[in-house]
């Protein structure tokens, strides 16, 4: 079958389509033919840096999600995965069924982003209708999930984003109010749409360079969930004195690492309460953004694409059937 490479850490450039052996479904395990995968932010700290390592006993290869047909059964699937290839082998638990009207790209966009904003709001956030909740990288495709998941429930989006057409998407998903993080506080900013009271939850995936704003605009006794450390990891100042004094709970989370059991209780809820919602006939229905398809033989012009972070929403990649 096929699958991308890298030898060493670096550009986009070492990238590589290369044949190797089919895995084999062990107990509890289907095999999927996939059909299409999408980039990941974690893929920049896989490739470039070699950081963010598969799980001990997962495959090296690189991929996250993706849909496609179970092997000799046909129905399409859409998972989660610690690792990729044209073929993957996933225990049944994890794989969930492609909502009516959506396509392969449109699939393979849902799983990690949906299934991450649905943990950050629910069981981390325990999001409630009227709660105000900002989303940074509000265009990303964790951020574009939230956004809707947010309304879903009653409550309020506000994003922020790094450009005017990435705020337009925002709001075409129905956030309340967006922040052009290069123009303006967007701290500042939130405070002011809350009349000062600051937000019930943030939702970050940038780490230590917006920690002080988000404790500025963070309501008393709220939730920050950290996610992600794209904006770096260190602290400079006194974060435990500043959050302590709002009462406030950081939390963080990552998907990737989390055991079997949790992520197939995840995909479980996911499934039932929220899948149904993808369906095109209903008007509400909530929406996988696509920023662009390549075919993967094109792996290394959608990657050098993600590094630039000009995308809105989620990069796919398609395979050969």
């Amino acid at each position: 079958m096929l699958a991308v490479h890298f030898d060493k850490p670096g550009g986009p450039e070492n990238l590589y389509l290369k044949e190797v052996a089919k895995p084999s479904p062990g107990k509890g395990e289907v095999l999927l033919k996939v059909a299409a995968s999408a980039l990941n932010r974690a893929d920049l700290l896989q490739i470039p840096r070699g950081q963010y390592a598969p799980l001990p006993g997962a495959s090296n290869i690189w991929g996250l999600k993706a849909s496609g047909h179970v092997a000799e059964q046909g129905p399409g699937s859409i998972v989660l995965l610690p690792s990729g290839g044209q073929h993957v082998t996933v225990p049944e638990g994890l794989l969930m069924p492609i909502p009516a009207g959506l396509t392969m790209p449109q699939a393979a966009a849902i799983p990690e982003a949906w299934l991450t904003a649905s943990q950050l709001l629910h069981l981390l956030g325990n999001v409630q209708a009227g709660d105000s909740v900002l989303i940074h990288a509000g265009a990303s495709g964790v951020g574009t999930a939230a956004i809707q998941l947010t309304r879903m429930a009653g409550a309020v989006p506000l994003v922020t984003a790094g450009s005017q057409h990435r705020l337009q998407m925002a709001e075409t998903l129905e956030a309340a109010a967006g922040f052009n993080y290069k123009e303006e506080d967007f701290s500042e900013a939130t405070l002011k749409f809350s009349k000062g009271a600051g937000v019930n939850l943030i939702l970050g995936c940038i780490g230590g360079s917006y920690w002080e704003k988000n404790v500025n605009c963070l309501a008393l006794d709220r939730r920050w969930i950290l996610y992600g450390l794209t904006g770096g990891a260190d602290i400079s100042g006194p974060l435990f004195s500043k959050i302590l004094f709002k009462r406030g709970s950081l939390i963080t989370s990552l998907l990737r690492s989390r055991d079997k059991k949790y992520k197939q209780m995840l995909v479980k809820a996911f499934t039932e309460q929220i899948l149904p919602h993808f369906s095109t006939g209903n008007p509400q229905s909530l929406l996988p953004v696509l920023d662009g398809v390549y075919p993967i033989n094109e792996i290394q012009e959608a990657h050098a694409y993600m590094e630039t972070n000009k995308n809105v929403g989620k990069i796919v990649l398609e395979l050969p059937q």
